[in-house]
């Protein structure tokens, strides 16, 4: 198994990379997320994943371990191949996808091209409890004296789900005034979501 590759950049696409490592040359194929990530050119390392099927051995790669990660528990799930999850996260980070998950979000994930109603609900309902352990965690660390950002961050969110900014705004001040600024990120979007 090839965990990880320290290289040369050679060439750069939004779909695969070509590192060349002690005068081999990888090519390796990246999401959107990973292409952003890293340099045109230059030495980088990048976590991969060695994917082999009978007429193929197909090397994936990440620029961090969370992104890798989450690749890993997107293909172990049935209907949910590599080339899908390299199209998962290059439309959605692995924070992103995991604040779908733990939100239960399945328009979100269903917009995602080549994603269905029944994929989503399957990707929500086996990673829930694997990522949202870690979102959910991540979330309620949030300092109260960081009222402004989780303002932000929470409206940031809904209009990713679809809300129109006054609307968001409203809802937002709603369930701080009924939960006090001791609430989560989470519980405030929950709580905007239920009450619309």
């Amino acid at each position: 198994m090839i965990s990880f590759i320290k290289g040369l950049v050679e060439r750069k696409t939004p779909g695969y990379i070509w590192l060349d490592s002690n005068g081999v040359g990888y090519e390796v194929r990246i999401s959107l997320q990973t292409f952003s990530s890293i340099p045109d050119k230059g030495e980088i390392m990048i976590f991969t994943h060695h994917h082999v099927r009978e007429d193929a051995q197909i090397l994936f790669g990440f620029h961090s371990e969370r992104e890798k990660e989450t690749f890993i528990h997107l293909i172990s799930i049935s209907g949910v191949g590599p080339n899908t999850a390299l199209v998962i996260l290059s439309s959605m980070s692995p924070e992103e996808l995991n604040t779908a998950i733990v939100q239960g979000d399945v328009p979100r994930i269903k917009s995602i091209k080549g994603i269905g109603a029944k994929t989503a609900e399957r990707i929500i309902l086996e990673l829930r409890d694997k990522l949202g352990s870690i979102g959910d965690s991540e979330i309620k660390n949030i300092p109260s004296n960081l009222n402004n950002t989780l303002r932000e961050e929470a409206l940031s969110a809904l209009i990713t789900l679809g809300f129109a900014k006054s609307q968001a705004e409203k809802g937002i001040h709603q369930a701080l005034l009924e939960m006090g600024s001791e609430a989560s990120l989470e519980e405030v979007i929950k709580w905007v979501l239920k009450s619309s």
